[in-house]
């Protein structure tokens, strides 16, 4: 999602939730099931913690959020969840990556190279243009809830291993250096804000500018990524 308004993806996922039930509740169990691999319980993982909020703020149910955790931890058989990457150049020339979390790769590799190529696209490599950050988001309510200032924050924010931060309507977007991801996630904690999300991103390093007939084309495009239950995440070098 980064490169582009991460605030508008997140209140599109939202609305999408009662349309598009089931296709959401498979990638959140997918990603549970991902980040369980590393522990299943969600206290000493913070992964797992932020993948079951997801979850909970979903209303999957708690059944669905249990079993996902037990086929992340091999307690269950089947076919095991991977975590893929694709790149390549979607339309107007746009540099994607897609983050693929599923049980089928094959299914996924055939799926998603048809969204490129159905938008005259094509994979190919683009990851030389991207870097690893984390990337957090406040939301305004979150800031005006704890009666928060955003210039000693700031100042905060930078101590506690911020390299960059947007401040929006919607909220603040916070990125750090890889290695700082931990230091800022546990900032924030003991700080008591909450994130509406925090994650490790691929964030464009040169991004381009898209005329409004283009944006069209690119938001077309990025819808079909959106729908398809297989893709988790996108990453873009542009800010629609």
């Amino acid at each position: 999602m980064s490169g582009h308004s991460k605030w508008a993806t997140t209140h599109r996922q939202k609305e999408l939730v009662d349309a598009k039930r089931g296709a959401i509740f498979t990638k959140i169990a997918n990603n549970i099931s991902i980040a369980a691999r590393k522990g299943g319980d969600p206290n000493s993982n913070p992964a797992l913690r932020a993948a079951v909020d997801k979850a909970r703020e979903a209303n999957m149910p708690k059944d669905n959020v249990e079993r996902a955790i037990k086929k992340g931890t091999g307690e269950l058989g089947g076919a095991q969840v991977e975590e893929l990457y694709y790149e390549g150049l979607g339309p107007v020339g746009l540099q994607v990556i897609v983050k693929s979390v599923t049980d089928n790769k094959n299914r996924s590799a055939s799926t998603i190279r048809h969204i490129f190529t159905k938008a005259g696209g094509a994979f190919g490599a683009v990851m030389w243009n991207f870097s690893q950050q984390g990337v957090f988001m406040i939301t305004q309510e979150e800031l005006d809830a704890k009666k928060i200032n955003f210039d000693e924050l700031e100042l905060e924010l930078i101590d506690g291993g911020a390299e960059d931060i947007k401040k929006e309507d919607e909220g603040l977007t916070i990125y750090t250096a890889l290695s700082d991801f931990q230091k800022m996630e546990d900032f924030l904690a003991a700080k008591n804000i909450k994130t509406e999300s925090g994650e490790i991103e691929y964030v464009a390093k040169e991004k381009v500018v898209l005329s409004d007939e283009d944006k069209e084309k690119a938001e077309k495009f990025i819808g079909e990524l959106e729908d398809n239950e297989d893709v988790s995440d996108y990453y873009l070098n542009t800010d629609l």
